[in-house]
């Protein structure tokens, strides 16, 4: 009852949920790839069958209580008996992997799910439904079960009322994704892999990576800022790469990351052993908001680990992945132990109040000094209780628990990285609560409306200088005006190295055309004169051909970083060919012309006529009916110019003033019967421009251009 009061029922109910759900994907992760310590099947007999030998042998386990075991078979409750060694096995497991199996709270034991051994029963779908090929040594799968987890909670939000808000404990559920895994090892190899062999060629591991864009013919000033990028990238070792995902989820692109560092160790003659603890203590960082995708991502790694190292769970490592967490329990008054350091304590617990709100897009200025001079006095704290009386020693326990992850997450949240890769939440910031707005407006000022977008500038500030960051998200950011001073920015302080861009239906699981995605690599480091290589694949209508079409580099461009800021707002627009560049050196349509707003009539039904419906002796007459541009269908240089529209005084005074019922309006007299370029405000292709000719005008269905007589 106490943890349904301080949540809320719901909320301890999905807590309890996907910690079962969580442990039951572990145990039979581990069950078929025999990584388990206790060399026990908990779900399966040798033939796979749901017959869980755990049952069979629950006298021989040395973690249960064999008097426990006696009173279960006596009176013949299986269920029971099954109960409890499942819930002693998890505790057990507590000593190899806490960050997946930790404590679990009484309310979670009493909630635990009935009827596990049934024919139907979760336990048995997840034997029969999943093949045991599918569990072996394949990690990702962790990311699919947890994506379909996703999918209730997820349809719930959407089918709520349109512009409600988007809860905290929701935002998970509505914005995971999980990355298709070529786009995964497209944006490590080309960043982390990249990172490396700049420094330290390698033909053999780069022959390993299948989805390594090679760079493109560069000039020689080019060529020398890029050699001194080598030739610090040379100086990196293996321990030290820092490698982050600020969004993991269930750690899908920390298991490839991980893999590659594996190469990289392994080049430099590390026993996969030893790479396999350091990578986990050096190398690997991760945060999320949601506490599954972290327990996941901890799992994730801890297999990838137990892949390469059988020992792994005997070193106790802790991993450097984090669901970020809140200081809202925290007692200010306690605080009062930081003695001088105070201020500094509750800086950091006022930065972390409703933290997993914000995520990682929360902006963390401590130094690494401040940190440890903070850790240091809660260590001083935690070694003196027992000192005090009762209260005063429960206080300094509960600040020690709830501080330490705090100073944990803000290492990790403002050190640099040697690179950043991540698929970022695709989420309208509109969505979410004012103190996100406001954050991101006073934070973000660029990239406030939509979190890909944060997530652009929040990866940039995380990189070292010369390192590399890769990302999916939304490609608007490419084109959008919106996005042109992020955009500008951007490419003013960074440099694409290379770009696969996917288009539509990238997603097998997103049907239609909504959303449009780009996948690319940048450096930070501004080399103007840089061609960037650039797969264009929005032509492919499946995930597999765009997978194909970039393997075989079937539509391959390169591009000048320089170029995309010739043209105004400075679109991603690489394809254009030098010559479309050269143009816009020129004077430029915009310095000529001008748009002079648009007619409404406000009653087309009244006002607007096809010229065959009219005599000929009305048409084309100033103060009669003139040809009306209205866009119309794709068609280009001339044409659709079949619709009228009433021009004599009366009416027009109506266009002017209205009419009380409509709203209407109409373009400045100097702009009326002038020739001019005409396309349709709506189009499903590329615009087709087309001639208005002298005489007519135009509507806001029929966008249009006129020579500026002030010009």
């Amino acid at each position: 009852m106490t943890a349904i009061s301080t949540k809320g029922f719901d909320q301890v109910m999905e807590e309890v949920a996907y910690t079962w759900f969580n442990r039951f994907i572990a145990l039979r992760f581990m069950e078929v790839n025999s990584y388990l310590p206790q060399k026990v099947r908990p779900f399966t007999d040798e033939e796979n069958r749901f017959n869980p030998q755990l049952i069979n042998d629950a006298l021989d386990l040395d973690f249960v209580d064999r008097n426990t075991v006696y009173s279960y078979k006596d009176r013949n409750d299986t269920d029971g008996l099954y109960r409890y060694l499942l819930i002693s096995l998890c505790n057990d497991m507590n000593q190899y992997l806490p960050g997946m199996f930790t404590k679990i709270d009484d309310y979670a034991t009493l909630l635990f799910p009935d009827n596990l051994l049934r024919e139907e029963s979760v336990l048995s779908r997840l034997v029969s439904d999943i093949d045991e090929d599918s569990w072996n040594d394949q990690v990702q799968i962790i990311g699919w079960l947890y994506q379909f987890y996703n999918t209730e909670p997820k349809y719930r939000v959407y089918a709520r009322k349109s512009g409600t808000k988007i809860k905290k404990e929701e935002i998970p559920a509505v914005t995971q994704l999980f990355t298709p895994d070529w786009i995964v090892k497209y944006m490590t190899e080309n960043s982390l892999g990249r990172l490396w062999l700049d420094g330290h060629p390698d033909d053999k591991m780069k022959a390993s990576f299948r989805y390594y864009l090679d760079e493109a013919k560069q000039e020689p000033e080019v060529e020398k800022e890029l050699e001194k990028i080598r030739v610090e990238h040379s100086r990196i070792t293996p321990e030290e790469i820092k490698f982050i995902d600020p969004c993991m989820g269930s750690g899908h692109i920390l298991v490839y990351a991980f893999d590659v560092l594996m190469q990289i160790y392994g080049s430099q003659g590390y026993t996969q052993r030893d790479a396999a603890s350091l990578i986990l203590k050096n190398n690997i960082y991760g945060l999320d908001i949601d506490e599954r995708a972290y327990q996941l991502s901890y799992f994730a790694l801890m297999m990838k680990a137990r892949q390469y190292s059988r020992r792994i769970f005997n070193e106790h490592i802790e991993p450097n992945v984090m669901d970020i967490k809140e200081s809202n329990g925290i007692n200010y008054k306690t605080l009062d132990k930081f003695r001088e350091l105070k201020p500094l304590a509750a800086k950091l617990v006022d930065l972390f109040r409703d933290a997993k709100e914000y995520g990682s897009i929360l902006i963390v200025d401590f130094t690494s000094q401040q940190l440890d001079l903070l850790e240091n006095r809660l260590e001083e704290i935690y070694s003196n209780i027992g000192f005090g009386d009762l209260f005063d020693a429960q206080d300094a326990e509960d600040l020690y628990i709830l501080m330490k992850p705090l100073i944990r997450q803000a290492r990790i949240m403002s050190q640099k990285y040697d690179t950043v890769v991540t698929n970022p939440p695709y989420n309208p910031v509109s969505n979410c609560s004012a103190r996100i707005q406001d954050y991101a407006k006073r934070h973000y000022p660029d990239s406030k409306a939509d979190f890909f977008a944060i997530f652009m500038e929040k990866a940039d500030s995380l990189l070292k200088n010369n390192a590399y960051y890769g990302m999916i998200n939304m490609h608007s950011w490419m084109f959008l005006s919106s996005y042109e001073t992020l955009r500008e920015k951007a490419l003013r302080t960074n440099t694409i190295i290379n770009m696969a861009h996917l288009g539509a239906k990238a997603f097998e699981e997103i049907g239609g055309e909504v959303v449009q995605t780009t996948a690319f690599v940048m450096n930070k480091n501004y080399l103007p004169s840089y061609k960037g290589t650039y797969s264009r694949l929005v032509d492919c209508n499946s995930q597999d051909s765009k997978e194909e079409a970039f393997l075989n580099k079937t539509n391959i461009h390169y591009s000048l970083a320089s170029n995309f800021s010739k043209i105004p707002g400075s679109p991603v627009a690489y394809w254009i060919k030098e010559g479309l560049y050269k143009a816009f050196k020129s004077k430029l349509i915009y310095d000529f012309s001008i748009s002079p707003s648009q007619n409404i009539t406000g009653n087309n039904k009244r006002f607007t006529r096809l010229f065959w419906e009219l005599e000929k002796s009305k048409i084309n007459h100033k103060d009669k009916w003139i040809f009306y541009a209205k866009g119309g269908s794709f068609r280009r240089w001339y044409g659709n110019m079949e619709t009228l529209v009433n021009w004599t005084p009366e009416a027009r005074h109506i266009y002017q003033y209205g009419d009380g019922e409509h709203a209407s309006q109409i373009i400045k007299e100097e702009y009326w019967y002038k020739k001019g370029i005409t396309w349709g405000l709506i189009a499903t292709r590329t615009p087709s421009f087309r001639v208005m000719p002298e005489g007519a005008t135009f509507d806001k269905g029929g966008s249009t251009v006129l020579i500026n007589p002030y010009y």
